[in-house]
């Protein structure tokens, strides 16, 4: 079928608009590419250095026989999406040896848990924290001694971050590699459930543990669809994943065989052969749009309006929100996974998975057909699955049918018309809400506002009870440059109790909300943020603003508002503690949240 045309013409516009920058970022990576790696051309002392550690390699490293593999971590056993990586390293070292070549692991990056941060100061560190991964990515791999390079991240700014410091290294062909889903445990709605039980004092803490701990069981990542399985679906949709790779569970076969065929994969890609594929040229213009089309029909996370845009421009590629927001029109929501439904991503995959999803896509004409990818022209690769032969991978046809549509449907027959994601635009400013999980009556608030500084004094208000009727929670000073912009994903059981006694209520913020955001309107990432003065600082208790996801539109109905002084907080108490203080030269640089909240580009 022939390209739809809207997609075409949202391409046409990014190009256009990126078309310096991204002359300027493949003459780099031209460069780059004709200098090559240093490691021949290092003196002995450092060539010493570089293989000293590498064992049964010295000798293969030393006379530059075969091709060198850099490997960048992220594994910590503080999370449970991380925790499988550890052996990695050795599994991919020995089946690339088998073929005549080494790896050798470059360096680790940080990655920290959403989850455990979440509602604590800690959070503060989170955004900031894919700026620090990519920097971090960068001094692994300048030792210029590899000639391609596999990345092992899964979770919510690891893969950005990761992504952004592949691109800063774009010469080098590179494969992501997941760690995959942990096995079904207690059902998300079922947590969800006992949590707002303890919110209105209904069950014991005991109670609410156990039920986190059955949630949360065992190695792999967190099975409800928010920020690190979107990352997964990304990957894919944009050509850095081996097809079908992000949903195989840990410690099995296959995922085993995929990691190792991952890194076979991106030594072929390298310099050395015939079959030269940088990451410079998988992520093009064409496969970031490929990726917002994925983001919006399977209702992904909030936080890649941000992280998608930051990834872009590492690239020289400019997106802006209006490009997701016409996305979002054009590619109807196809699944339904939790928050916005009750399946998790292990469902997911059974039904069909992200094969089912790209091949409906590509027939309908809402998918760039032509992309490379690691794992060869064309995005019509992901389209099949996975199977093992003699131990090896190979890879069939996978289903052309929905095999549960209650989780995955056609495009002739979608959950919604449109994407899961909207952008928002009026007299408070700029913001997206995720739309995928909230029912059509709550898509338009009406209502008097209640305005607090940080989400301990919004959770105090409600304890005491005097969050009554209708009324749309502003929670500002929440923004980069106030305090790393935090998630506020602690404030979701308050607010669905208070959904759930019959109330019209809705969040606005200048900060970010957990990308399993769920069923209450959150209409989030506003700029321009409080701290600069935009027009979020400059609501009263009372007010009344509409939010209103059906025309993206995000006003001030009261009068008056705009002609006030923009109100100041004290936000020094953010400022240290738990690591805080070393991030003031990151507040102060980080641009707003609509050009990708980074430190890099404004």
């Amino acid at each position: 079928m022939a390209l739809n045309q809207t997609l075409v013409e949202v391409t046409q516009r990014i190009i256009a608009r990126s078309e310096t920058s991204r002359a300027s970022y493949l003459e780099r990576m031209q460069a780059a590419r004709d200098k090559g790696p240093n490691r021949g051309h290092l003196s002995c002392s450092g060539q010493a250095h570089a293989f000293a550690a590498a064992g049964p390699d010295q000798g293969a490293l030393a006379t530059g026989q075969g091709g060198n593999l850099g490997i960048v971590t992220a594994y910590n056993d503080m999370l449970s999406a991380h925790q499988p990586f550890e052996r990695f390293p050795a599994l991919i070292r020995e089946a690339v040896r088998a073929d005549g070549n080494t790896a050798q692991v470059a360096g680790g990056v940080p990655a920290m848990c959403d989850g455990v941060t979440q509602g604590e100061a800690g959070m503060e560190l989170s955004l900031f924290s894919r700026d620090v991964i990519a920097m971090a990515a960068g001094v692994a791999l300048s030792h210029n001694t590899f000639d391609a390079a596999v990345f092992l991240g899964v979770c919510d700014k690891i893969v950005p971050g990761l992504v952004i410091g592949a691109q800063v290294f774009g010469h080098l062909p590179a494969v992501f590699i997941p760690a995959g889903p942990m096995t079904s445990g207690l059902a998300n709605d079922e947590k969800a459930k006992v949590r707002q039980q303890f919110a209105a004092g209904e069950c014991s803490r005991d109670e609410l543990m156990k039920a986190e701990m059955a949630a949360y069981h065992s190695p792999g990542t967190c099975t409800f669809y928010g920020t690190a399985n979107t990352n997964q679906m990304l990957m894919e949709f944009m050509g850095l994943h081996l097809p079908a790779t992000s949903f195989i569970n840990p410690g099995t076969e296959m995922r085993d065989a995929l990691t190792v065929e991952s890194a076979r994969r991106a030594l072929s890609m390298s310099d050395l052969g015939g079959k030269y594929t940088p990451v410079c040229d998988i992520l093009t213009e064409k496969a970031f749009v490929n990726g917002m089309v994925g983001l919006m029909a399977t209702g992904g996370s909030t936080n890649l309006l941000i992280h998608l845009v930051a990834m872009a421009r590492a690239g020289g590629i400019v997106l802006d929100w209006q490009d997701f927001s016409d996305i979002s029109d054009l590619v109807p929501l196809m699944a339904r996974v939790y928050p916005n439904g009750l399946a998790d991503v292990n469902h997911f995959h059974a039904a069909g998975g992200l094969g089912y999803l790209i091949g409906q896509l590509l027939d309908a004409g809402l998918l760039h057909p032509d992309t490379q990818t690691v794992a060869g022209k064309g995005l019509e690769h992901y389209t099949r699955e996975p199977f093992l032969e003699g131990g090896n991978v190979a890879w069939r046809a996978g289903t052309k049918e929905s095999l549960n549509h209650a989780i995955l449907r056609p495009v002739s027959d979608p959950f919604q018309k449109t994407g899961g994601l909207k952008r928002l635009s009026g007299s408070l400013g700029h913001g997206v809400m995720k739309v995928s999980a909230v029912a059509p009556e709550h898509h338009v608030i009406e209502a008097p506002v209640r305005v607090f500084h940080d989400q301990d004094a919004a959770k105090a208000a409600f304890k005491a009870g005097e969050l009554t009727g209708d009324v749309i929670i502003v929670v500002r000073f929440q923004g980069p440059k106030a305090n790393g912009m935090p998630e506020l994903h602690s404030l979701t059981p308050m607010l669905g109790i208070l959904q759930g006694r019959g109330q019209q209520v809705a969040l606005v913020t200048d900060g970010r909300m957990s990308g399993a955001s769920g069923k209450v309107p959150a209409a989030i990432h506003v700029c321009p943020e409080a701290l600069d003065g935009g027009p979020i600082a400059k609501l009263r208790n009372g007010d009344v603003l509409r939010v209103d996801a059906t025309t993206g539109t995000l006003d001030i109905l009261s009068q008056g508002v705009l002609e006030r002084d923009a109100v100041t907080a004290d936000l020094s108490h953010n400022h240290v503690g738990t690591g805080r203080e070393l991030f003031a030269p990151f507040r102060a640089a980080v641009g707003a949240a609509e050009s990708g909240a980074s430190v890099f580009w404004s």
